[in-house]
């Protein structure tokens, strides 16, 4: 394969991390809820499908059955550290970025000593192969587009369809806009903010699953996932909190991360060793410039939900 498509592919299957990770997040501040603690989330999610797959990996299950309790396992464990957030924030009211990065800070720290005490030639060896179905065989970087990438586009396509095209969507964003007249309507403002944030929990969780098991495949891969977690986060104003505008910022991000590695390659160019951890930083100066570009942007549609990170009290309605 021709080594610039090869490059552009790597690229496609390596956003798929951010895009599960920022389409959940969408969703969240969709209800009104700064997440900050989607890098955790993602550390969980990762954690979660990787001990079912250690579980039963050797156990003779049919292959569809095998990638399916993996992606409901990571799902269920990060959809329960939404939960908890949820019942942090929405139903005591805590602190919204304080709870996130306590949350960020308990899963990645459980992330660490749970996939320390696994066996990665039981979760990683056999089972990577069946989530890089259908082109598993292959030595090229096709082989990475795989269940869980087409799952996370098909993810991002309907979100959005929901959020800007459905009842429940528009009910979503009446509460993220302003929970005081969505509740005067008759809306369940608790009932949207906890669905929103355990289901977009949820979906960030896939991303942590799907980078370990799936596109790395590496027994270290769960090392470097907290960063990826941060940068979903930033992807999401990147985005306007559209998500199937993630799949167009995630391609940019992986194809910014890809290419440190990728030009150093390159017989006709010459990077010094001093150049190298400079091209590292190219993906976190691009997210720098794309905050500073949305902030000064006063279109309205561009903007977050203007009840994000607010606590809502019914009591003063």
């Amino acid at each position: 394969m021709n080594v610039w498509l090869n490059f552009l592919i790597d690229s496609l299957a390596f956003g798929a991390t951010f895009i599960y990770g920022s389409t959940g997040e969408i969703l969240t501040e969709k209800a009104g809820h700064l997440n900050l603690g989607i890098p955790g989330i993602m550390c969980m999610g990762g954690a979660g499908g990787c001990l079912m797959l250690n579980l039963i990996g050797k156990s003779g299950l049919p292959a569809f059955l095998i990638v399916l309790l993996g992606i409901l396992s990571a799902l269920l464990m990060s959809m329960l550290m939404g939960l908890l957030y949820s019942f942090l924030c929405v139903t005591l009211r805590a602190n919204q970025n304080v709870t996130g990065l306590a949350l960020t800070t308990f899963g990645v720290g459980l992330m660490k000593v749970i996939m320390s005490r696994m066996d990665a030639t039981i979760y990683l060896v056999g089972p990577k192969m069946l989530y890089r179905w259908p082109f598993a065989g292959r030595q090229d970087s096709l082989q990475c587009l795989g269940v869980m990438f087409f799952m996370a586009i098909l993810i991002a396509l309907l979100s959005s369809y929901v959020l800007f095209r459905t009842k429940v969507g528009l009910h979503l964003r009446a509460v993220g806009e302003n929970p005081a007249t969505a509740d005067a309507v008759g809306i369940n403002v608790t009932r949207y903010k906890y669905l929103a944030t355990c289901i977009g929990s949820g979906i960030a969780g896939l991303g942590g699953f799907y980078y370990i098991i799936d596109y790395m495949a590496s027994q270290e891969a769960y090392l470097s996932l907290e960063a990826f977690g941060w940068l979903s986060i930033a992807l999401v104003i990147f985005a306007l909190w559209r998500p199937h505008l993630t799949i167009i910022g995630s391609t940019v991000f992986g194809f910014l991360f890809s290419a440190s590695s990728f030009i150093t390659n390159i017989s006709w160019i010459h990077v010094t060793m001093a150049m190298k951890p400079i091209l590292k930083m190219l993906p976190y100066v691009v997210t720098v410039i794309v905050l500073v570009i949305s902030s000064i942007r006063n279109k309205r549609e561009n903007q977050p939900p203007q009840s994000l990170g607010l606590p809502y009290f019914r009591e003063e309605r």
